[in-house]
């Protein structure tokens, strides 16, 4: 139901009907472990056991299926543990292409559980549609990608990299965080799964932590909701109806995100003390074209920026704002910044992270949805203490 309507009526409405035996409008939290069966093995509706199935949980799932345009959603405790799921759709012995820029706990996830385990992987630059190809080998049979990514907002054209995986017979993952299903749906381009962290602009209030995988493909679908249920890290009731809360606002919070980074982005580019300011709504990003064939409605909230002065000026500049807080994750209602060479990219390898140019002078912007004039001039403030 819903699937016809408009975005944010699917928000508010895809996946929720009003509660059958009391007609409250609010999905209730069910918070019960286990369901009274009629007869040994008679159950109703797959509720037989709370990790199987809870009815708070399905209609999140149903909602953010909606979102994205899919027939299956499955929610899980994290991000990671929804990443961990799609990892086990692979055997010992598969061969992964990943792509260069990425979630230092995606990178960690592959690199420091899954590849003792015999699953091989690779880095790539998918920006690079030739080297994408060369990186395939005979047992390449995952392509997971983010876009924009995390943290150099590098633009990946989902739709041909999704050309060449299904031709070479691998499943095409793309991780939508910091896009969220408002601004783009890789379903709807090609890919197989859509991964999100559900922490970020989903909850969009920085107070739970969630994940979403949503998929078109019924043997894919079974194949994840059995890892779901086998290996059990699913999501709390509470959490999911936290979350069904959340994704009402999803549409107004992003518009709001869109039109304040759109000008901090413009602003930063202006100031002589910043190096470089990367923003796919920006004409002068690499990849600008393609974000604005593939990304609808705005380019998100997110901007990383290389202060001149390397680590002692991003050191300084990050001590200095107020509004903007200091602090790993991102998309809530609050301005965050970080330094991801420090913190959310510690778990990379620093020859990797150099390599790829996430150096010690770059910050990364969360842009909330505060009046643009505070944002603007803390930021005027604590570049003002640069040296």
């Amino acid at each position: 139901m819903h699937h016809n309507k408009g975005f944010g009526t699917r928000c508010i409405h895809a996946g929720q009907e009003p509660d059958p035996t009391t007609g409250a409008i609010m999905t209730p939290v069910y918070q019960t472990s286990t369901y009274v069966q009629e007869s040994p093995g008679v159950i109703k509706d797959d509720y037989d056991y709370a990790r199987s199935a809870n009815p708070t949980r399905k209609a999140l799932e149903a909602n953010i299926a909606a979102l994205e345009g899919g027939r299956f959603g499955l929610c899980f405790a994290s991000g990671l543990a929804a990443l961990s799921a799609c990892i086990h759709l692979l055997k010992s012995g598969d061969h992964v292409l990943l792509c260069d820029d990425v979630y230092g706990g995606t990178y960690r996830a592959f690199d420091k559980v899954f590849r003792p385990f015999g699953v091989a992987y690779d880095r790539v630059d998918m920006t690079d549609l030739n080297a994408l190809e060369a990186a395939f080998t005979p047992r390449t049979r995952l392509v997971w990608l983010e876009t924009p990514t995390n943290p150099l907002l590098k633009i990946i054209d989902i739709s041909a990299v999704a050309e060449i995986a299904k031709r070479k017979s691998a499943i095409l993952g793309v991780d939508n965080t910091f896009a969220s299903p408002v601004l783009q749906n890789p379903l709807a381009l090609g890919a197989d799964v859509v991964l999100h962290s559900c922490t970020k602009y989903i909850g969009g209030h920085s107070d739970v932590v969630g994940g979403a995988l949503v998929v078109n493909d019924d043997d894919i679908a079974q194949r994840l909701k059995f890892t779901q249920n086998a290996v059990g890290a699913v999501m709390a009731p509470w959490d999911s109806f936290l979350l069904l809360r959340s994704t009402k606002t999803l549409h107004v919070r992003l518009a709001r995100h869109c039109e304040n980074a759109v000008k901090i982005a413009d602003y930063l580019a202006q100031q002589p003390k910043v190096a470089a300011v990367i923003y796919p709504g920006r004409e002068d990003h690499p990849q600008h074209l393609t974000a604005k064939k593939q990304m609808h409605g705005g380019y998100g909230g997110m901007i990383t920026a290389t202060l001149k002065g390397g680590l002692p000026a991003a050191r300084k500049f990050l001590e200095r704002v107020k509004l903007f807080s200091l602090a790993e994750s991102l998309g809530g209602v609050e301005s965050l910044i970080e330094h991801p060479a420090i913190m959310t990219h510690a778990s990379i390898d620093k020859h990797l992270r150099e390599a790829i140019g996430i150096g010690e002078g770059l910050v990364r912007f969360s842009v909330g949805i505060e009046d643009i004039d505070d944002l603007i001039e803390d930021i005027a403030e604590a570049l003002a203490a640069v040296n």
